[in-house]
């Protein structure tokens, strides 16, 4: 008996311990059966509380009164599955008749309490089915990449969602983004797990650094093409601009238009084209673009504008062409002058990390949702890299990018930088490198805890 109580002193101890230093193991061993129990045990008890429950059907009624029995209990929404994760747990239900998806997403917060877990998102899957994350842990304090990742081309895992998913950046299906984040925000290391992410992918990569090239210059072996002021930056601008009417030319000449070619065969955009005739695909990422539309003489004004014009004009028509924009900057507001907010307006995927006032947070998220542009203001000062997430749907999450120093970006691309694709139009930009040096330094994808 004096044994066995050690024992279970000892689990108890180990257990406690691994809450505190290392919550992710310590939901593996003993968080995920002790929280599936919880939510088996209570889960009727919780629904009714939470006001998810349905009252008894009439037929139900009136057969209880004719067969002399109780009335029957309301009834919460059917458990379909519930699969625990390395996160948290997936919980998949079937609502009842008369329920719908909004009320569990209201419900989320109580639930968390109900069921102790750290965090509960709900999604709507189909027509009465609703998917249920419970985070066990806060998965945002010490970002762990899952080892593998659904990876395909022009599609990247770039950061963690706060219920324990992978994000991913998928310029196919939205192919232009603005990144939004006050200084120490942790936009830069966005950025860099962006290029990191595309460096092995066959992708042309093209850097606007207006800071003197501070941001991207180091990771010049992997770019095609970099420009550092905004002279040059308007040079290569509208260089993209012809090459993108250079494709246009090529869709063209290949659509292959007849009675005879089914739909699915005729070419729309350069994903339709044989391998063999495909131009690569360019992503522009601009590391600061206050700097290009800021002028303080007559001159810089028609450069500016220029300049504007030429990125308008390439998220307007880019996409088709497989040329995808990646704006980032502090403030993307209208005092930049004429022509941001259509620009803006293009940008489909938003991510905003801290920012320091509510009308940045609203240049992001003002016009697609105003929950998030609450949850982008509330980020912490303490926790850099923490973003808020959305797009054209309405739809926004909390994500984290784990954390990448500049030396481990630098050995990522120069890693791949015999994947570095040669662009005739941008030949000129193309940067100028000495040997590629020797020594590398290990890599690691964890970010550091926060106290």
């Amino acid at each position: 008996m004096t044994w066995l109580l050690v024992a279970v002193v000892v689990v108890v101890a180990a257990a406690g311990l691994l809450r505190w230093r290392r919550p992710a193991w310590y939901w593996l061993t003993f968080g995920a059966l002790v929280a599936t129990v919880r939510v088996l045990v209570r889960y009727a008890t919780v629904m009714e509380a939470c006001g998810l429950t349905v009252p008894p059907s009439r037929w139900r009624l009136a057969l209880a009164r004719m067969t002399n029995r109780p009335a029957p209990e309301s009834r919460p929404p059917r458990i379909l599955r519930l699969r625990p994760t390395r996160t948290g747990l997936v919980l998949r239900l079937k609502l009842q008749p008369g329920q719908d998806a909004f009320d569990v997403a209201a419900a989320t917060d109580r639930l968390r309490h109900s069921f102790g877990v750290y965090g509960v998102t709900s999604r709507e899957l189909r027509s009465g089915v609703v998917e249920v994350r419970m985070t066990g842990y806060d998965v945002l304090k010490r970002v762990q990449m899952p080892a593998t990742a659904e990876i395909r081309p022009m599609r990247i895992p770039v950061a963690l969602r706060e219920d324990g998913a992978v994000h991913y950046r998928d310029y196919r299906a939205v192919p232009h983004g603005l990144t939004l984040g006050a200084t120490e925000s942790g936009k830069s290391v966005y950025q860099r797990n962006l290029v990191a992410g595309l460096a092995p992918h066959h992708v042309a990569l093209v850097g606007i650094d207006c800071k003197q090239g501070v941001e991207l210059f180091p990771l010049a072996r992997r770019f095609s093409a970099l420009a550092d002021n905004p002279d040059t930056a308007l040079d290569l601008l509208e260089s993209l601009v012809g090459h993108m009417k250079d494709v246009y030319q090529l869709i063209r000449a290949e659509q292959r238009i007849s009675v005879a070619v089914p739909d699915a065969e005729i070419a729309a955009d350069i994903w339709d084209l044989r391998e063999d005739l495909r131009p690569v695909p360019v992503v522009v990422l601009v590391d600061e673009v206050a700097e290009l539309a800021l002028f303080a003489s007559k001159d810089e004004e028609k450069r500016r504008d220029r300049i504007i014009t030429a990125l308008v004009r390439l998220a307007q028509l880019g996409r088709a062409a497989g040329i995808y924009l990646e704006i980032c900057g502090q403030r993307f507001g209208s005092e930049l002058g004429k022509g941001i907010t259509m620009l803006r307006a293009q940008l489909t995927s938003r991510t905003a990390h801290r920012v320091n006032d509510e009308t940045s947070a609203n240049m992001a998220f003002g016009d697609v949702s105003p929950d998030a542009v609450l949850a982008a203001i509330q980020i912490p000062t303490d926790i850099p890299g923490v973003a808020v997430t959305g797009d054209s749907t309405g739809g926004w999450a909390r994500i984290r990018a784990p954390h990448t120093t500049l030396r481990e970006a630098v050995n990522i691309c120069n890693k791949h930088a015999d994947r570095t694709p040669d662009v005739p139009a941008l030949a000129a930009f193309r940067p100028a490198l000495g040997p590629l040096p020797k020594a590398r330094v290990p890599l690691s994808k964890t970010a550091p805890a926060t106290a």
